[in-house]
């Protein structure tokens, strides 16, 4: 539920405590009467002042550094104090105390303060997203992606697009308004058609990258191939740790084993499969190597330990010629060797997936984006798609209406009030 934003609030920012410095943040109109009531002073803007802190008695809190920065040019849009104390569970406490028993001051909920940066316009809505992301980061992908989001990158990208179609909108609805006869403003002698291309390029580029989600919970990477081919053991040495159970008799496993792993900064979802193979199998098995399939065909990327024909997915699959210690016959074309034996082996496959990853990932500065801006992104793309379809300048002009309001939507300038709540429920007290 949001809170009236008239409100002072008031939380601990700097995370768990005990710690060497905590920091306790306020922001609202009586920040400032909080630094007098509790500090006697209120420093000059953006410069550290070092303050006793006291409580309702006079009784010394702790000595501190006060920070005082008024709104709007704060990170809330808001007059915001912050005390830096040390860092010890009673000196906090006695601080938060004393802020509670100021009139006017509350503490804040999860994600208030974030919130209120919205609200007053110092982060735009895939900011915030970004922000999200960033507190649950824990990849270096991760990082690089979210604090991207976080700085504003897709939002500086929507801010130009919105630029362009106002251009092209305000072109278009002079032609309309001024146009010498109906001919004139259904003749399409406006051409949008070289700039609404170019944007539908990089909205197509923009959707083309993997969703945020997936980023996030880890590419899926399955190891499929016929029972008895290494799959299991091949499993462990990727994980490092003993994740699928690994013998000589096939058909062991039965069923999709996963375990997340990390390779340079990657999130991976890796996946042991039941061999397949169409004879011989139980029936349990049978179900397994159904699931085997499935999983197969969502996968990102396949590392297939049989025969490259048989391979179900050759255009994201890696060929492995697996358990090379043991076998005689020649490495088919492409296939690349792998022993569990033979760490360079495992080491050059671990390279390959990273490879793959970066060319799937598009890089740590690729805008990843996550649903609700995926949806947006896609609403976008189809109206410019009608947009440049015809001929006609009323249309044309209705069409890049949909696209600002989708933009709008996007930066969250409109329609986006039923999943605030949500999303900053998702912050922590006092961020």
């Amino acid at each position: 539920m949001s809170a009236p934003v008239g409100e002072t609030i008031f939380a601990l920012s700097s995370g768990t405590v005990p710690a060497a410095i905590a920091i306790v943040r306020v922001s609202g109109p009586h920040a400032s009467v909080a630094l007098r009531q509790v500090a006697g002073k209120v420093p000059p803007p953006r410069r550290a002042a070092y303050a006793a802190l006291t409580d309702a008695c006079g009784e010394l809190i702790d000595r501190a550094l006060l920070l005082w920065m008024p709104g709007p040019g704060s990170a809330t849009g808001e007059d915001l104090a912050e005390f830096h104390v040390h860092g010890g569970r009673a000196v906090v406490a006695a601080l938060l105390d004393r802020l509670s028993e100021l009139g006017g001051l509350r503490l804040a909920l999860p994600g208030e303060f974030t919130r209120r940066a919205f609200l007053n316009g110092r982060m735009d809505l895939t900011a915030v997203e970004g922000l999200a992301d960033l507190l649950t980061a824990e990849t270096a992908g991760q990082h690089a992606r979210a604090i991207r989001m976080a700085e504003g990158g897709l939002g500086r990208v929507i801010e130009r697009w919105r630029g362009t179609l106002l251009d092209l909108s305000a072109r278009i609805e002079a032609g309309i308004e001024y146009g010498e006869s109906e001919e004139d403003v259904g003749s399409g002698a406006i051409d949008i058609h070289a700039p609404l291309g170019a944007l539908a390029a990089e909205a197509a580029q923009l959707l083309a990258t993997p969703p945020a989600e997936r980023l996030r919970d880890g590419l899926r990477v399955v190891i499929a191939g016929p029972p008895n081919s290494g799959k299991s053991s091949l499993a462990n040495a990727l994980a490092g740790r003993d994740v699928a159970l690994a013998t000589p008799i096939a058909g062991t496993t039965r069923d999709i084993i996963e375990a997340p792993i990390r390779l340079d900064g990657h999130a991976l979802l890796l996946t042991d499969t039941a061999g397949l193979r169409e004879e011989g199998a139980d029936t349990i098995e049978r179900l397994g190597i159904d699931r085997a399939r499935q999983v197969i065909a969502d996968a990102d990327l396949v590392l297939w330990c049989g025969r490259p024909e048989d391979c179900p997915a050759p255009e994201r699959s890696l060929l492995l010629f697996t358990r090379a210690d043991e076998r005689n016959d020649a490495i088919p074309e492409q296939s690349l060797r792998v022993s569990i034996f033979d760490a360079d082996t495992i080491n050059m496959l671990r390279r390959s997936i990273e490879w793959f990853c970066r060319k799937l990932g598009g890089g740590r500065d690729t805008l990843a984006l996550n649903l609700r801006q995926r949806v947006l992104v896609q609403s976008l793309s189809d109206e410019l798609a009608l947009a440049v379809a015809t001929s006609d300048l009323v249309l044309q002009a209705e069409h890049l209406r949909l696209c600002r309001e989708a933009l709008d939507r996007l930066v969250g300038r409109s329609g986006v009030e039923d999943m605030l709540d949500s999303l900053f429920g998702r912050f922590c007290l006092g961020k």
